[in-house]
């Protein structure tokens, strides 16, 4: 059974840091694609960033590219992503979901999704 489970979310002052984790089961995250995506009320869902199943790293979001990375751990099956520099406009739900082959910005091209790790900035 194909699962992905976020966790490292959490309340952080701005200017904090946060790490991301996506830890799969059911599947080996080699030969496959994360992706990172956030959702807050109000908005659409924004895709931050993605590593691909040759470790190829996409980064979308143009507000987080300086201040973000993602990696993966073949060994932990999971792939992080760091934050820094959090700002309150970084607050929202975070997600990752996979996919085969190369990324792709579009959330309609992945596959299976986590339920979420909550990251609030407060000011």
């Amino acid at each position: 059974q194909v699962q992905l489970v976020e966790s490292g979310g959490g309340l952080v002052q701005s200017g904090g840091s946060l790490r991301l984790s996506c830890t799969a089961s059911g599947f080996n995250l080699r030969g496959y694609t994360i992706g990172w995506f956030r959702h807050s009320p109000g908005k659409e869902r924004e895709s931050i960033s993605c590593i691909d199943h040759n470790d190829e790293r996409t980064y979308y979001l143009d507000s987080a590219q300086a201040r973000f990375s993602i990696s993966k751990d073949n060994a932990e099956n999971t792939v992080y992503l760091q934050m820094n520099s959090l700002k309150p406009d970084d607050t929202a739900r975070y997600y990752c979901a996979t996919r085969r082959t190369y990324c792709r910005r579009d959330e309609r091209e992945y596959d299976y999704w986590g339920q979420g790790t909550q990251v609030i900035v407060s000011s």
